[in-house]
């Protein structure tokens, strides 16, 4: 049984009230002081043993004020949630005291180590993590050390430390926390991707758009490299979320690389690492890469047609084997990870010439998506307008604003050589500079008008119902060619096929008989 008897202090009264159960021959085999209470564990104390040793000590000891049971003593319930805590954290992590000797380990640092707990607690850190003089320099540094790189039983972790200090201002030693880089790159990945949805997050209800959104969930299930094409601006890496997103891979790291924002030695120590001491100006720590952060997730390396062939030469072999070197390193490290690829060139074109590596190119494209571009569906480009205007209203803190009809005529007449991309900024730049609610044509400072193929228009537009007009004759046109009646032009366009028909009929559009 454990009591707690509640006391008022005084010199001594501990040492009567112990007395108190030596007396009765009652064994204790654990007392917590902590006044005004006195915790004590006798498994021989019986309920009516405490109701006799109650009464005496009430009447018999000076200042004892109660005597309860309770169920745990305090000091047994905090190493139970310590405990709890430690075994709680996926990362290894050691307590050890002044002089490097291991006191405590969660089971991560056990599983770790390679040792049983027994075998664990008998060693210390230095010769656990055999590295020179690491814990003269966690010495030296009051027993913190700047986050760094270390080797345990063959694997790679990143050293945190904290320093423990006892009551004093000593001390005492340290707690060391191991990181390994998946664990890591879990964390930056939930940090840079958390608002990163799936195929929803592709606006389009075209054809087109669909055709792309439904190969592309059938892809994602492939645990194979894909390869995305498509102009710049058209939402390559979008797609590429949304794939690693349907992937049995969701629950893990995505990263992506831009080949072309950076010169080769960056992209190499981003997309491989490198090792402590590398080269001059690298980190003491060394440097994680993204394959290694990204281990059972997915690396998007987006404009693939911009890197150099030495790091294509490096690429190819990790999609060999899985297997690559970090920059100045000489251990081979092996991780799984699923590449995708995007680019806006013309990849077989490059290789016949040289200037892309052709079995690169075999062991990339293996499966392989096309975005459109958004003049090739012309279909979304209101929908996506709008739901761009809703969203810069909200960053601008404006009400919430609507394209007129002026302005949708001019959206859909604009070429949209920059896509996605060049629409969102010409909303957004509207929104922000317009005092008016609705957005009109002038609202939107397009720098051109279209023609079928996205060159100038032939004439200058005076007038809205020109502009309307001239944007109708180019639509119809284009369509008709796929949709060559008016029945299916109507479908195409959610509108009467009378409707249609009067507009054929007017701009000269198509065979009378066929409509």
């Amino acid at each position: 049984m454990r009591i707690n008897v509640l006391f008022s202090d005084r010199v001594g009264i501990a040492q009567e009230i112990l007395s108190a159960l030596a007396a009765r021959s009652l064994n204790v085999t654990a007392v917590e002081v902590e006044p005004p209470n006195i915790y004590i564990e006798a498994p021989e104390l019986t309920p009516a043993d405490l109701s006799e040793l109650a009464a005496h000590l009430m009447r018999q000891v000076r200042g004892v004020r109660s005597v309860d049971v309770v169920s745990m003593l305090p000091g047994a319930r905090r190493r139970l949630y310590l405990d709890a805590l430690l075994a709680s954290q996926p990362d290894p992590v050691f307590a050890v005291d002044a002089k490097g000797s291991i006191l405590v380990a969660n089971g991560a640092a056990i599983s770790a180590s390679g040792m049983s707990e027994g075998e664990l607690l008998q060693t210390t850190m230095q010769s656990l993590v055999g590295e020179p003089g690491l814990f003269d320099t966690l010495i030296e540094g009051g027993h913190h050390l700047p986050v760094r790189e270390i080797e345990l039983a063959g694997e790679l972790y990143m050293l945190e430390t904290m320093p423990l200090h006892e009551a004093g201002g000593d001390v005492a030693g340290a707690v060391l926390t191991l990181h390994a880089p998946s664990r890591i790159g879990e964390r930056l990945s939930a940090l840079q991707n958390y608002d990163a949805g799936g195929f929803e997050t592709i606006v389009g209800s075209s054809p087109e758009i669909e055709q792309v959104r439904q190969r592309a969930a059938r892809m994602a299930q492939v645990d194979a490299p894909i390869l995305i094409t498509g102009e710049t601006g058209t939402g390559k890496e979008l797609l590429a979320h949304a794939c690693h997103a349907a992937s049995p891979r969701s629950a893990q790291p995505f990263f992506a690389l831009n080949c072309a924002a950076l010169p080769e030695s960056l992209a190499e120590s981003e997309l491989f690492g490198y090792a402590p001491g590398a080269f001059t100006g690298a980190l003491r720590s060394g440097k994680p890469d993204l394959l290694e952060l990204a281990d059972r997730g997915t690396v998007f390396l987006d404009e693939i047609g911009e890197m150099s062939p030495y790091l294509q030469a490096k690429l190819l072999r990790f999609l060999a084997d899985g297997s690559f070197r970090r920059v100045g390193g000489d251990r081979e490290l092996k991780v799984d990870v699923r590449i995708i690829c995007a680019t806006h060139r013309a990849l077989e074109e490059m290789a016949a010439r040289g200037d892309f590596r052709q079995d690169l190119l075999f062991r990339i494209n293996v499966l392989n998506l096309r975005m459109p571009a958004l003049r090739e569906r012309p279909g979304d480009i209101l929908p996506l307008a709008q739901l761009f205007v809703a969203r810069a209203s909200a960053q601008a803190g404006r009400p919430k604003m609507r394209l007129s009809q002026g302005a949708c005529a001019a959206l859909l007449a604009n070429p949209w050589i920059g896509n996605v991309r060049e629409l969102q900024n010409v909303v957004f730049r509207a929104v922000t500079m317009s005092e008016r609610t609705v957005i009109d044509a002038g609202d939107l400072e397009l720098a051109r008008a279209a023609g079928p193929a996205g060159g100038e228009a032939a004439g200058e537009v005076t007038t809205l119902e020109g502009a309307v007009a001239d944007f109708e004759r180019e639509l119809l046109t284009r369509l008709y060619r796929d949709f060559p009646s008016t029945r299916r032009l109507a479908a195409r366009l959610q509108t009467s096929h009378t409707a249609i028909a009067a507009r054929l009929r007017r701009y000269g559009i198509g065979d009378p008989a066929r409509r």
